[in-house]
């Protein structure tokens, strides 16, 4: 028996699982450099979870480029 594989629905597991993943990276990322005291004072969630999408988007380029 072969299951047949739908594009529509690998795509939108494909982003629903990155966006999972980005804000699984983000909470991480956040609790580390708030446990480290990296933080400066008026940074919040909103703050570091700008600073990941810009490194996803030099991921994104980076990737694009090499291709």
């Amino acid at each position: 028996m072969s299951i047949q594989s739908n594009n529509m629905t690998e795509k939108f597991g494909l982003v629903i699982g990155f966006l999972f993943i980005y804000f699984v990276f983000t909470t991480v990322l956040y609790f580390i450099l708030f446990i480290l005291e990296r933080l400066p004072a008026n940074w919040n969630y909103f703050y570091v979870m700008v600073l990941t999408a810009i490194i996803v988007f030099i991921g994104f380029a980076v990737r694009k480029y090499i291709k």
